[in-house]
Parts: C-alpha cells; structure tokens; sequence
C-alpha cells in the first residue's frame, strides 16, 4: 500500500508565500510523474503543475511565474512553492503521484487526502 500524505497548507494573506510538501510512503519501488492538482468549491479539480521523475516540469497557464514544482527522489517527496498568492488560489490541493511498487508491476496512480490553502486578508 502506497500513502500520499500532504503538509503546509494554512492561511496567508495575498501576496504571500506557502510552500506544499508532498511524502509518499509504503510500498514504493520509483514515482514517475507527480502532480499538484486544487480543487475549490463548485469547481473542477484542476492541474496546478507536474514534474517528471527527471525534473522536467510544466504549469497552468494561472499559476506560471508564481508557483514552482520540484521533488526529491531519494526522499519520495515533492514540493509546491507558491509565491504570490492570490484569492482565487484559494482551494484544497491534492498530491498525485504514478507508482510502481515493484521494478515490473504496472503504474498505480495515487492520490493524497489533500490540505487546505486560503489566501485572505
């Protein structure tokens, strides 16, 4: 079994920082791509940003310029720094990681229980 366990969301006013983490735990033999996904009320869960395994890296044309995705191998952890902060990035953001548990299984996508963001002032 494979947990995704999110930490530091919290309150921030606009235009200040917060940086997200991301640790995945269990059975894990490598993580290919991570995501950051939000999701506010009445809205469809969105992607923030992706990494690869290898660092490569993209964003959401809303998030571009402010956020950076980037990750630890060696600790199976990624991280979300977010600079900036905006209302409107206010939403509940998800870790999703593809896993492969063992060197020939097929990738598992997981998701994590997700951690409160709220930028006001």
């Amino acid at each position: 079994q494979v947990q995704l366990v999110e930490s530091g969301g919290g309150l921030v006013q606009p235009g200040g920082s917060l940086r997200l983490s991301c640790a995945a735990s269990g059975s894990i033999f490598s993580i290919n791509l991570m995501n950051w996904y939000r999701q506010a009320p009445g809205i469809q869960r969105e992607l923030v940003a992706s990494i690869s395994r290898g660092g490569s890296t993209t964003y959401s044309d809303s998030v571009k310029g402010r956020f950076s995705i980037s990750r630890d191998n060696a600790k199976n952890t990624m991280y979300l720094q977010m600079n900036g902060l905006k209302p409107e990035d206010t939403a509940v953001y998800y870790c999703n990681a593809d896993v492969r548990v063992v060197w020939n299984s097929p990738l598992t996508n997981y998701w994590g229980q997700g951690t409160q963001v709220t930028v006001s002032s």
